[in-house]
């Protein structure tokens, strides 16, 4: 199993792995099985709850087997994953989920930072079907979609209604081909219908460039696997090239990996600083320390966030603007304050599942909120059209000062 499973996880939804919910202990044997219909069956005693009337379940399991009219098209495999996926759905939290053994190889390679898709982030909004971000320079960011577009229907159908893991059934496709997605966006009377070819995606981490003034404009993309190392080899140049600032742009940054996040606040905060508390449904709480040498903690910083940063993009915006300071610039960030964990099974298949809630170094919690700017500078199609950032203005001169 890739160690990288082990790590929590806090990625808010990617379009091209996300798939169904978890249903544990799903085969609760009764006493009259009818052995035509559950013969092939097998570990069914394992995880059973010790209190729970599983019968109305194998009820429906036999009137399937017995009643549907074509009992040959019936999949016992299926039908597991289906009842599995119903039971995390029920849960009512669209972080958590279930990954049959395809997915769950199609998210590792997500977290290792390559994959195939259109490149844009999901989650329901409002049970609205919402772009968080899309990725840079994949064929969603290119073709014109923004954080927030919300999507009315993908190719014909509508949805309205759909889960997750079905939309992103839908999104999913062999590369070279076109998926049609219809977005109703922010301000506009019409939808909008953007045709997007299906490619490899690759995820960068990080890029900067010098600024006027001396100041180092630093853009962190995703947390994944490589930030770390990147982020390092980025923060000498920065120190050699004579920065006296920074502008931190967490801008439609999705997430990922919550020791990243961490590790990336090291960088700015003093060696055991609070970055972020994590407490858990049973009361336990965790606290995140830095262990950094903080190389960049002599510079100001600026942050700049906008609705399609979420989860540890939020904990980084937090952190420094709590323990630092640090001015934040932009716009309300997304609020997904929960941390996922993945735990693979022993067919390959894989449960994520929300495990804590985290909350900033002053005790308070975005989930669902998101972060407020200190100054809110909002960015309009209009200027995104006509390649203006005015984000980006505001925060290089609050660090020039």
């Amino acid at each position: 199993m890739n160690p990288i499973y082990k790590r929590a996880l806090i990625p808010i939804i990617i379009v091209v792995s996300l798939t169904s919910g978890f249903f544990g202990g799903v085969f609760y044997e009764r006493a009259q099985e009818p052995e035509n219909i559950l013969k092939n069956l097998i570990n069914k005693e394992a995880g059973q709850p010790g209190d729970l009337d599983f019968s109305l379940f194998w009820s429906v399991w036999e009137l399937v087997h017995e009643k549907y009219v074509d009992k040959s098209e019936l999949e016992t495999q299926k039908l597991l994953y289906g009842a599995i996926s119903g039971l995390v759905r029920s849960v009512g939290d669209p972080f958590t989920t279930f990954f049959e053994p395809k997915a769950s190889e199609d998210f590792a390679r997500e977290i290792e930072g390559s994959f195939g898709g259109v490149g844009i982030e999901i989650g329901l909004r409002d049970d609205i079907l919402t772009v968080i971000a899309p990725l840079p320079d994949s064929p969603a960011e290119k073709a014109g979609i923004l954080a927030k577009d919300r999507i009315i229907k993908i190719e014909d159908k509508i949805t309205e209604g759909m889960a997750l893991d079905e939309a992103v059934n839908l999104i999913r496709g062999p590369k070279g081909t076109n998926v049609v997605l219809s977005i109703a966006r922010e301000g506009a009377k019409e939808l909008k219908t953007f045709t997007l070819i299906r490619g490899d995606i690759k995820i960068p981490t990080v890029k900067w460039e010098m600024k006027e003034g001396n100041i180092a404009h630093v853009r962190l993309f995703v947390f994944n696997k490589n930030v770390d190392s990147d982020f390092e080899k980025i923060s000498k140049e920065i120190l050699n090239a004579g920065a006296k600032g920074i502008v931190f742009d967490l801008r439609n940054n999705p997430g990922g990996l919550l020791d990243s996040a961490v590790n990336i606040s090291g960088y700015f905060l003093n060696p055991g600083s609070v970055v972020l508390n994590e407490r858990f449904g049973n009361g336990t709480e965790n606290t995140f320390r830095t262990s950094g040498n903080a190389k960049l903690g002599n510079l100001p910083v600026v942050v700049i966030i906008n609705g399609g940063s979420a989860s540890a993009s939020e904990i980084v915006a937090g952190a420094l603007r709590d323990v630092r300071g640090a001015k934040i610039v932009g716009e309300k960030s997304f609020g997904k304050g929960s941390v996922q964990q993945i735990e693979e099974l022993a067919d390959k298949s894989s449960v994520k599942i929300t495990i804590a809630r985290w909350f900033t170094p002053s005790g308070v919690s975005i989930d669902k909120q998101g972060i407020e700017p200190d100054i809110v500078v909002k960015r309009t199609e209009e200027d995104i059209d006509a390649e203006r950032d005015l984000q980006l203005e505001k925060a290089l001169e609050i660090a020039r000062q």
